[in-house]
C-alpha cells in the first residue's frame, strides 16, 4: 500500500523576506503532512509591502518547463494550487497545469488586491483573465476585494447582511468553483468573519474572526494553505475553514503580542505545532 503524503504543485512567488507566498506555504503544508512541490512564478528579495526596492526575477519560462519535466517522469499531484501570478502568460501556463492533472484538487487563490485596491503588479487585463482560472477551480479563496474584482462590482465597504453574504458567495460559485471561501468580510451584525459556500450541498458557512487592530502580509497565503491541507486530509468545508481561521488567528495574536514590525509578517514558526492536531479549529455555523 502506498502511504506517501498528498502532493501539491504550488504555483506561487517566492519572497525571501517578510513571510508570505511560498515561504509560508512550504512549512505550513509540510507540517500538515502534505508534500509541497514549489513552482515559483517569480523570486523576490522581499514582498513589496514597504521593505524598499525589491530585487525581482521573473520565472515565467520555468512554469511550463517544470510541467514538462513532471509529466515526462509520470509524477502525479493530488492538488494544483495557484497564487500570485506575474503576467497573462503565466495564467496560460497555470491553465495547462490544471488541465494536465484533471483529477487533482484545483485551488485558486486569486491574489489581486486588498483593502479595496488592486496590487500594482496586476493589470486590468490580468484581472479580467483570472476568471479563466476560477472557471476550472474546485476551490477559490479570494478576500473581499478580490471577490468584488472577480464579479466586476464595486468594492463593498459596508457590512454585509446574511442575505448579501449568501448572494455574494452564490454569484462566485456561478463562475465555476465547487467551494468558495471569502476571507476578511465585515458583517452587518458587527465583527469580521470568513464565509464559505459548498455548491454541491448548497450550504453556506460562517466562521467569526477575533479582531486584532493590525494587518500583516502573508495571512491570506497561510489561510489558503491550511484550507488546502485540510481538504487533502479529508475535512469538510466548514471544518477546513475553522482550522484555517484558528491557525491564522493564533499567528496574528502571537505576533501582535511581541509588537513585531508588521512588515515582517506573522511569527508562524511559534504556532506550526497547532496544525498537527485537527481539533484546533474555530467554531463554525450556518450562514
Amino acid at each position: 500500500m502506498n502511504h506517501r503524503p498528498a502532493r501539491v504543485a504550488a504555483i506561487h512567488d517566492l519572497s525571501g523576506f517578510g513571510r508570505c507566498s511560498l515561504s509560508v506555504i512550504l512549512p505550513t503544508l509540510s507540517t500538515m503532512g502534505v508534500q509541497v512541490c514549489p513552482v515559483p512564478t517569480a523570486i523576490l528579495s522581499s514582498h513589496t509591502g514597504g521593505l524598499g526596492e525589491v530585487e525581482f526575477r521573473d520565472l515565467t519560462s520555468f512554469i511550463p518547463a517544470s510541467l514538462e519535466h513532471y509529466q515526462r517522469l509520470g509524477l502525479d499531484f493530488e492538488c494544483v494550487y495557484s497564487g500570485f501570478l506575474g503576467s497573462e502568460e503565466q495564467i496560460d501556463h497555470c491553465k495547462k497545469y490544471f488541465a494536465s492533472y484533471p483529477e487533482a484538487l484545483a485551488v485558486v487563490d486569486p491574489v489581486m488586491g486588498d483593502h479595496g485596491k488592486a496590487y500594482r503588479t496586476y493589470t486590468e487585463a490580468m484581472r479580467n483573465r483570472l476568471g479563466e482560472l476560477v472557471q476550472v477551480a474546485d476551490v477559490i479563496t479570494p478576500n473581499l476585494t478580490e471577490a468584488c474584482m472577480l464579479l466586476k462590482i464595486p468594492y463593498i465597504s459596508e457590512g454585509l447582511t446574511r442575505q448579501e453574504a449568501r448572494s455574494l458567495l452564490a454569484k462566485l460559485g456561478e463562475l465555476g468553483p465547487n467551494f468558495v471561501v471569502v476571507t476578511g468580510v465585515q458583517l452587518a451584525t458587527g465583527g469580521m468573519a470568513n464565509i464559505g459556500y459548498d455548491k454541491g450541498n448548497n450550504s453556506y458557512w460562517v466562521v467569526p474572526c477575533d479582531y486584532v487592530p493590525v494587518s500583516y502580509p502573508g495571512t491570506g497565503d497561510l489561510f489558503a494553505s491550511v484550507l488546502t491541507g485540510a481538504f487533502l486530509t479529508g475535512d469538510s468545508l466548514p471544518i477546513a475553514m475553522g482550522r484555517a481561521t484558528y491557525f491564522v488567528e493564533r499567528c496574528i495574536k502571537t505576533t501582535f503580542s511581541y509588537s513585531s514590525d508588521t512588515r515582517y509578517g506573522v511569527m508562524l514558526e511559534k504556532e506550526l505545532s497547532v496544525l498537527t492536531d485537527s481539533a484546533n479549529q474555530k467554531d463554525f455555523s450556518l450562514l
